[in-house]
């Protein structure tokens, strides 16, 4: 196997640990050595190192560690003493820090080139760290990031272009067998395509950064089609997707003056899930502000570990959004199990997005998820026999019962 293959494959197996590891993260710690960080890099950097924290391995009840794909190291243990662990690190940092500097803080806000934490307050936080790695990876092996200079050009471009070619709606629909229920409509600027036509040789979602600031621009298009047509609305309930600094900005306080009192509580405000945990406090804050003004709150792109893991209620959510995934129909039973109670607990409402299948919409019904979006959804929906996606689940199961699958 290539070097490159093994550290991704250490990336899908440490991702994997984490988003099942809920229930046996009493005592264990992680230590995560930034070697990526170092200014002058050898290539045996990341084997020396592992070598080195490896031996560590010997008198620990658990260790496994993974060589992480941007050339960093990360350690899983329990049952050593934190003392013998810091001696390691620090004659690692002192060793490397004597020929070289870091180029930046750690992903821990931290001036060091090691971390030292107890998983069971961090969790979330190596969690992030690692889905951002997977997820900058793939959008590397496309297209490289958008540069400022063409984001400044794309950002020209945007102000000349009738936006209304790239926005697009989509319903949440009730899975009552009972009804034909609209929970919401859904309206949002297609990324995609605006990628194609305005910038396609370059990536607008390789630097999250770059792309939280483009996406506020793409916000405040949507108010302003919004604000000079509300008929959009069409007397039911609209979801926008928007940043937290959008909702606090004076584009969208006037956006809030303009809706008039027959619109209150019709509109869900869809905040990404890494836009509140850069920033809680913020979202705390926009939650005051929605409450005060009748907005409700969803809470978008969610997958079964940060559905598990945020305290939904304490938030104040109304609805989160989870992303559908194949790789549910093989997740573990204890993570499954907690998703479940999860899900049937609270006044928070559970979406299940991206139902572009049979198999996620029946995965819907088992996990008690009442709500649903996506194309097979539509498809149901415009079927002109007028059956609604509960009776088309029911009579999925009933088939299935016959078969005796």
């Amino acid at each position: 196997m290539s070097q490159q293959k093994e550290t991704e494959s250490h990336d899908k197996a440490l991702l994997k640990l984490l988003y099942s590891a809920k229930s046996e993260l009493q005592g264990m710690r992680l230590i995560h050595m930034h070697l990526s960080l170092l200014k002058e890099k050898k290539e045996a950097t990341q084997s020396t190192v592992r070598s080195i924290i490896d031996e560590l391995g010997a008198g620990a009840s658990y260790f496994q560690s993974f060589n992480i794909s941007n050339g960093d190291v990360i350690v899983l243990y329990k049952g050593l003493r934190l003392t013998s662990v810091t001696d390691v690190c620090r004659m690692i940092e002192g060793s490397f820090l004597s020929k070289t500097e870091l180029i930046k803080n750690n992903p821990y806000s931290e001036l060091s080139l090691y971390t030292i934490k107890d998983m069971s307050v961090n969790i979330v936080n190596v969690t992030r760290f690692m889905e951002e790695l997977e997820n900058n990876k793939l959008e590397a092996k496309t297209k490289p990031p958008i540069t400022l200079i063409e984001l400044d050009k794309l950002e020209r471009s945007i102000s000349r272009f009738d936006m209304s070619s790239f926005l697009f709606n989509q319903p949440i629909i009730s899975l009552d067998p009972s009804e034909k229920r609209e929970e919401y409509l859904e309206l949002y600027i297609s990324i995609k395509l605006l990628q194609e036509q305005l910038c396609p040789d370059y990536s607008l979602m390789a630097d999250p950064w770059l792309f939280n600031y483009f996406t506020s621009h793409l916000d405040l298009s949507v108010l302003r089609v919004l604000k000079h047509d509300l008929s959009i609305l069409n007397n039911g309930n609209i979801g926008i997707n928007t940043n937290l600094s959008t909702v606090m900005s004076n584009s969208f306080i006037k956006f809030d003056e303009s809706l008039p009192v027959g619109f209150r509580g019709k509109v869900v405000l869809e905040i990404a899930k890494s836009d509140l945990v850069e920033d809680l406090t913020l979202f705390q804050e926009v939650v005051e502000f929605a409450q005060d003004r009748q907005y409700m709150i969803a809470v978008d792109r969610l997958n079964p570990f940060w559905a598990i893991n945020f305290d939904l209620e304490y938030l104040n959510v109304d609805y989160a959004k989870i992303f559908w995934s194949p790789e549910f129909l093989t997740m573990d039973q204890r993570l499954q199990e907690r998703l479940f109670e999860r899900i049937n607990q609270g006044r928070c409402q559970f979406i299940l997005a991206r139902c572009d299948t049979a198999a996620s919409l029946m995965f819907a019904d088992r996990a008690g998820i009442k709500l649903v979006q996506g194309r097979m959804v539509d498809m149901i929906q415009r079927n002109k026999k007028g059956g609604t996606i509960g009776n088309a689940i029911a009579i999925a199961k009933s088939k299935r019962a016959d078969s005796g699958s």
